[in-house]
């Protein structure tokens, strides 16, 4: 008597690639958030696509060109000769954030460009990183005279000069702007988490969703950020207003109940309390 193995769903599936941060698989991760969009998706088709783009650059470089003229080679390739760049006609379409339709229209927003970018790069021995800039996500490489920034919506390389200028919108409270020598900007430039980066990724999508109310796109998104930041009570509190919104009371109170029992000295604890008592007397 045969057996059918039971086929994980796609909550299930992502579950089983974030529970550890040893051998996070960015690309794979990263790759199925779209899979709320298009159950059907095929990730091993996209990592294949991925690994294509891969080997292809690689043939264009020596094995032993230095990190440099990789890095120039990387960014020739994925920005001039594929086209890879910032969607500035939809910025918010939420498409920009699914990579599989990244590598079809070549457009996106700067982090679902970046984790592509980084990908290549690790496929030609680059050491890069995601970098987790306010407002806006940026990669950098490691090259012998040290690191190089690059905006991956339009693979312009940045100075210290433009990262200062890109603070200014963010240096809030304070009377008068840091100047580039007074800045450490070092601390704006650390390496982000592949975690960190599939968290950006779906608050990304959280807030599109709910400014547009949503509320069947944004429970999805919601699920998956439990999943991946289970002891950050804010997303199952947001999980639980979302059901709200949509009607699915008995959900909303279990979620909220929960934040309450976890997060009860929140400074929002009141008026998550006063939403339970509505929707129980509903």
């Amino acid at each position: 008597m045969s057996m059918k193995l039971a086929v994980p769903t796609p909550l299930e599936y992502f579950a089983s690639l974030v529970h550890s941060d040893d051998g996070f698989p960015l690309l794979e991760a990263a790759a199925s958030i779209a899979q709320d969009e298009y159950p059907q998706l095929d990730i091993q088709q996209v990592q294949s696509e991925v690994d294509h783009l891969v080997a292809r650059l690689q043939r264009r470089l020596a094995q032993d060109a230095p990190a440099l003229q990789r890095l120039r080679m990387l960014n020739q390739f994925f920005f001039a000769d594929l086209g890879f760049g910032g969607n500035v006609n939809n910025y918010y379409d939420p498409e920009n954030s699914y990579l599989n339709d990244v590598l079809r229209t070549r457009r996106g927003i700067p982090i679902s460009l970046g984790v592509l970018w980084m990908e290549l790069a690790h496929g030609i021995g680059l050491k890069a990183h995601g970098v987790a800039f306010p407002g806006h996500f940026m990669v950098k490489a490691q090259v012998s005279r040290g690191q190089v920034l690059i905006d991956p919506f339009t693979g312009q390389s940045l100075s210290r000069e433009d990262l200062v200028e890109r603070l200014v919108p963010f240096q809030h409270g304070v009377p008068e702007p840091l100047q580039a020598d007074d800045l450490p900007l070092g601390l704006f430039l650390q390496p982000a988490a592949p975690r960190d980066i599939i968290a950006r990724m779906l608050r990304n999508l959280k807030e599109l969703h709910r400014s547009n109310e949503d509320w069947q796109r944004l429970i999805a998104v919601l699920d998956r950020m439990v999943i991946l930041l289970p002891t950050d009570w804010q997303e199952l509190r947001d999980r639980g207003l979302a059901h709200a919104a949509s009607g699915q009371h008995a959900l909303a109170l279990q979620d909220l109940e929960a934040y309450l029992a976890h997060a009860g000295d929140a400074a929002d604890a009141i008026q998550v309390a006063e939403q339970i008592r509505q929707l129980r007397e509903n």
